[in-house]
């Protein structure tokens, strides 16, 4: 190596993670006793309880169990897996404690929408990791697919009184001009003279 090139050195986080991710892999599988006999056990991990259970009295060519004795390192406890160690926020002033070099920071949940964003704000302005920052972008999608939706009815409304408004101009010019245009009057019909008075005439002439 010549002394001008210079190579970066991984930090503390990394090599902790690397130490934590070695340790993982040596430790066993930890198996819920005779979760290998029953289709109706889980694999996932139960301290098992059982006065004669042979994983807790430790028997030989039993499965172990987990203890103590399988703590990961020191160093990497409580990192999170971007190497970060985590630091629960509640306000903007919470940030001012917060080291952007080794800590990121995670909004509680019972923080507001309101106070959520001045606290996304603030932390972008002094560079600070937010972990869960997925979760604020979501209710973001959420609340603009909702306007979305508030304004698709808006709209709608808006269309259907423009329609009843020109329905009513139309009917009202109809009935102006039936109003102008003055009805023909009927004439009254004059009666006919019915069958039989012409059979009595016809008859009387005759009898003359």
């Amino acid at each position: 190596m010549t002394a001008g090139s210079t190579k970066k050195k991984p930090s503390t986080s990394r090599d902790a993670l690397k130490l934590r991710a070695r340790t993982r892999n040596k430790k066993p599988a930890f198996k819920r006793a005779e979760s290998w006999k029953y289709d109706r056990f889980s694999l996932s991990w139960r301290r098992p309880r059982g006065l004669d259970n042979k994983i807790r009295r430790k028997i030989k060519g039993w499965p172990p169990g987990a203890s103590v004795g399988y703590k990961g390192p020191k160093i990497a406890r409580g990192l999170h897996p971007s190497g970060f160690r985590e630091v629960i926020v509640y306000n903007v002033a919470d940030l001012s404690k917060v080291d952007p070099n080794t800590q990121a920071v995670r909004i509680a949940h019972r923080v507001g929408r309101r106070n959520r964003a001045s606290i996304i704000a603030e932390a972008k302005k002094l560079n600070i990791k937010i972990l869960n920052v997925k979760v604020s972008s979501e209710t973001k999608k959420k609340e603009a697919e909702e306007e979305e939706a508030a304004g698709e009815t808006t709209e709608k409304i808006e269309e259907t009184t423009i329609k009843e408004v020109e329905k009513a101009e139309t009917s009202k010019g109809e009935e102006q001009v039936e109003e102008k245009t003055p009805k023909k009057e009927k004439k009254p019909k004059k009666s006919k003279p019915k069958k039989r008075r012409k059979k009595m005439k016809k008859e009387e002439k005759s009898n003359d």
